[in-house]
This record gives C-alpha cells, structure tokens and sequence, in this order.
C-alpha cells in the first residue's frame, strides 16, 4: 500500500458512495430502469472509445470475457438497478449503508461458502458490522421506511457480492479500460430490456435532473469503476476492498450536504458500528 493506491482508494471511495445521492436526484424526474440504462449505455460507449484511442483491443482472456459478463449483470443490471427502483421511496444515505455492507458479505460467503479461515478480530467484526446495519435499518424501519425498497438494497448488495468475486478475472490480462467499457454495456442491455418491458418514458427536465445524470455517468459510473478495476490490480482485491470502510461515513455524508437528508444520533452510531466492523474484517483478511 502506498501513497498512490491510498489517494486511489480514498478518491474510489467518495466517488461510489456519491452515486446514492446523483441517483436520488434523477429516480425522483425519471423512470429509474431506462434512466440507469442511458447512463450505462453512454459511458459504455465513451470507455470502449476511449480504450480504442489508447490502444486497448477487443482480445480478452476467457476469465475477462466471463467476468465482464457476470459484472455487468451483477453489478450494473442488479445492484444498481434494484437500487435506483429503491431510490424512489428511500433515501440515499440509507441505501448507501446497506450497499456498504459489501466487505462483510463478501467475507461472509468465503468462510461459510468456501471455508476461507476469518480470525476470531475478522469474526467480531463480520457480527459487528452486521449488527450496525441492522440498527439503522431497524431504526429507519421504526420510523416508517419503506420495508420494499429496503429489501430491493439488501438483493442489491448480494447481487453486488457476486459481481465484487468476479474482479480478479476481469482485472488481470490487460485491456482494462475496454473491460470497464464492455461490462457497463453488458449492464445497458439488460437494464434496457427491463425497462422496457416494465417503465414508461416519462422525464420532468430539470437543471438538476441534467447535472446528477452527467455526474453519474461520467464519475461514479466511469472514472469510479475504472479506479476501482486498476487499485485492484495495483494492491489485490482484500486490500483494496479496505477502503469500504470509508463509504458509510461518506454516503450518509454527501447525502445530508446535497440533498438535507437528516441524520439521527442512531444513525451515526450504526454507521460507526459498521466502519469499524469493515476495517475489523478487511484487517483480519490481509494479515
């Protein structure tokens, strides 16, 4: 880890967790489905250009081609799709925390699926982390939620655990910048057919509606997915999946300086719950 792969990591960390509060912004002026669609489809295309301008081909390995598929489902189709559906009853910085709960459900699938050994600290924190999620959605839950967009967040989250074990394919082999534009393709496809099978195309064009969607698809969707991709290959997948500790403070943050989202003294203590329980967990993990 140096001071390069941690500049990396923080920038990675305030950019995917400011996605919650862009999409909170447009779900509210546009169908969530052909929205998220339109955004996959022109960072799609502005990364398969960008890469062809640099020189990056269409030959990747077959754990590329696999991974970029699984990702763009996983990942772009399901976690954020579910999660832009969500947006339209919860707030941001809710969804923000239960999406941030990706450390620990990843570390929960290696040791209970592929019997990977957690420490007894990585132990404590996976219950830690878990137990702070739960307060804050049985906090929000108390005060009149909506318990449906609270269960689209937690599909949102498994479906991103499955897309999180898949990086390592995609990341080694070269072509990065292709593979990050190829799986935000892949994701566009599926999102498209979805919403039209399902929305209706019905947009209230606004100033802001504008600003979060060209932010979306340019930061969090290209520049974020990108960071993500090269820190992986730069210092491995568990190191770099430490600095999801950062995104529950970071979500719930941008949420109440953007949008006024208020926050409650149990939301900050589950958010500290689960910051610790993340750092607890990814600490066990490397060493």
């Amino acid at each position: 880890m140096d001071v390069r792969a941690g500049l990396m990591g923080l920038a990675f960390a305030l950019m995917w967790s400011s996605a919650f509060t862009s999409a909170r912004i447009i779900v509210a002026d546009a169908p969530p489905l052909a929205a998220l669609a339109l955004r996959f489809l022109v960072s799609g295309l502005l990364g398969v250009a960008l890469a062809r301008a640099i020189g990056q081909g269409w030959r990747l390995t077959a754990a590329q081609w696999r991974a970029t598929v699984v990702f763009g489902l996983c990942q772009n189709a399901l976690y954020l799709g579910l999660n832009f559906v969500a947006m339209q009853t919860i707030e941001a910085g809710l969804a923000s925390i239960i999406a941030s709960s990706l450390p620990l459900m990843v570390a929960a699938a290696g040791w209970l699926i592929w019997g990977e050994r957690l420490r007894p600290l990585g132990l404590a924190g996976l219950a830690a982390g878990m137990a702070g999620v739960l307060i804050v959605m049985g906090a929000r839950l108390g005060e009149g939620v909506d318990p449906a967009g609270v269960a689209l967040c937690v599909l949102g989250a498994l479906a991103l655990t499955v897309a999180t074990l898949t990086v390592r394919g995609a990341s080694a082999g070269g072509n990065l910048l292709m593979v990050v534009g190829l799986q935000m393709l892949v994701g566009a496809v599926a999102l498209g057919l979805a919403a039209a099978l399902t929305e209706t195309w019905a947009v209230r064009w606004s100033l802001p509606l504008v600003a979060a969607f060209a932010y979306t698809t340019l930061v969090p969707g290209l520049l974020a997915t990108w960071v993500w991709f090269a820190l992986v290959q730069r210092i491995g997948a568990v190191r770099a999946a430490t600095f999801h500790f950062l995104n529950p403070f970071f979500g719930v943050a941008v949420a109440a300086l953007v949008l006024d989202e208020a926050l409650g003294a149990t939301d900050l203590f589950g958010v500290g719950i689960v910051m610790a329980g993340i750092l607890a967990v990814q600490r066990s993990r490397a060493g």
